[in-house]
């Protein structure tokens, strides 16, 4: 059974450049390479930057638009699997997007973040409506989510349902909720059995501060790699083998009575 060497960018980029930002995703893809690893994950909105109110809406592109083909040239040269988090253009709604790409520059899967956070987010954004967006990368199941979808419970366990192996979060975790990278996340690994790969900004922007802390959480709920408070590119492997063992001694999933869940709604 496969193993997956994932790599996590924390990092802002620069705010408002996509060019920069992509050559930063170019940059930290050959490093990734360099060192094993099959998935690069960088944060969320990563192309664009967080915090840069109306140019969001102006940078928007659609999914397959100029960066995501230059995105998919970056993987194919480098070997590796890329997601970045980037706002998405459809007609006239903007989406807080993830997109998958494979190591051979294919576009393997896009989520759109459901659960909006703030005001900011609210204004600018259109909520996505699909829960469960999965595709296989090397042998393994991986799934997006973005940022503050990783803390409902019910979100993670439909992936857990739908067999994620491997939940890929792109995130801009703020100050004062940083106990959300420390604690939260190796939870949710724990709770629903699988590996989860929460990848954070870094640093003030705009009205916020972005605090770090990127984690590979394993399904036994210990952090495989866990980032600082700076800018930085940290490794984590994804074992199935591991993975495996712990479903079949873990419970949750097997004990789980859905009937009297019903009125959660």
């Amino acid at each position: 059974m496969p193993a997956l060497r994932t790599a996590l960018l924390q990092s802002s980029g620069r705010l408002g450049s996509v060019d920069a930002n992509l050559a930063s995703l170019d940059g930290a893809a050959q490093r990734a390479a360099a060192a094993g690893a099959g998935l690069l994950v960088a944060p969320e909105l990563f192309l664009t930057g967080y915090a840069i109110g109306d140019d969001i809406a102006r940078l928007a592109e659609p999914v397959d638009g100029a960066s995501a083909e230059a995105a998919a040239e970056i993987a194919a040269r480098h070997g590796v699997g890329v997601a970045y988090g980037y706002p998405e253009r459809e007609g006239d709604r903007v989406f807080n997007s993830v997109q998958l790409i494979g190591p051979d520059g294919a576009r393997l899967a896009n989520y759109r973040k459901t659960h909006l956070f703030g005001g900011f987010e609210r204004d600018a954004f259109t909520p996505g409506e699909q829960t469960v967006v999965q595709a296989e990368l090397g042998g393994i199941r991986v799934g997006l989510m973005i940022c503050y979808d990783v803390e409902f419970p019910e979100n993670v366990r439909a992936h857990a349902l739908a067999g994620t192996d491997l939940l890929v979060v792109p995130t801009a975790q703020m100050h004062p909720f940083q106990f959300v990278a420390e604690s939260v996340v190796p939870v949710r690994a724990f709770e629903s059995q699988m590996y989860v790969a929460y990848v954070n900004r870094v640093g003030p922007e705009g009205e916020f501060e972005f605090v770090g802390l990127s984690t590979l959480a394993g399904p036994d709920g210990v952090a495989r790699a866990r980032a600082g408070r700076g800018e930085e590119l940290v490794f984590g492997d994804v074992d199935l083998r591991f993975l495996a063992a712990s479903r079949e001694n873990n419970p949750y999933l097997r004990d789980r009575r859905p009937g009297l869940y019903a009125s959660l709604g």
